[in-house]
């Protein structure tokens, strides 16, 4: 019988940047509420389901939340897992308005 280690841990982090600057190619940004995010509306850690799925690690687990807008891809996870609907996707061209 083999020995299995099972002090190995299954879960990784991505890298910020692992694909590059990808800010420069977005279509969609996201875009906080933060009269309706949960963390700063509570003003306590809770929520964060947009820093845990977000899948290339640029969402900031801070109060207020930051998205580190060089590196997101604009893929729209963050708004799709968001509770109270704080993260509206926008057209980027759009965003500055």
């Amino acid at each position: 019988m083999e020995n299995i280690d099972t002090n190995v841990s299954g879960v990784c982090t991505p890298a910020v940047g692992e694909a590059g600057r990808t800010g420069e190619w977005r279509e969609l940004r996201p875009v906080i509420d933060s009269t309706k995010c949960i963390p700063e509306v509570k003003g306590k850690p809770a929520c964060f389901l947009c820093w845990l799925y977000c899948p290339d690690g640029v969402v900031s687990m801070t109060i207020p939340v930051e998205i580190d807008m060089d590196y997101c891809k604009g893929c729209g996870v963050c708004a799709e897992e968001c509770p109270p609907n704080a993260i509206k996707m926008v057209r980027e061209v759009d965003a500055d308005e």
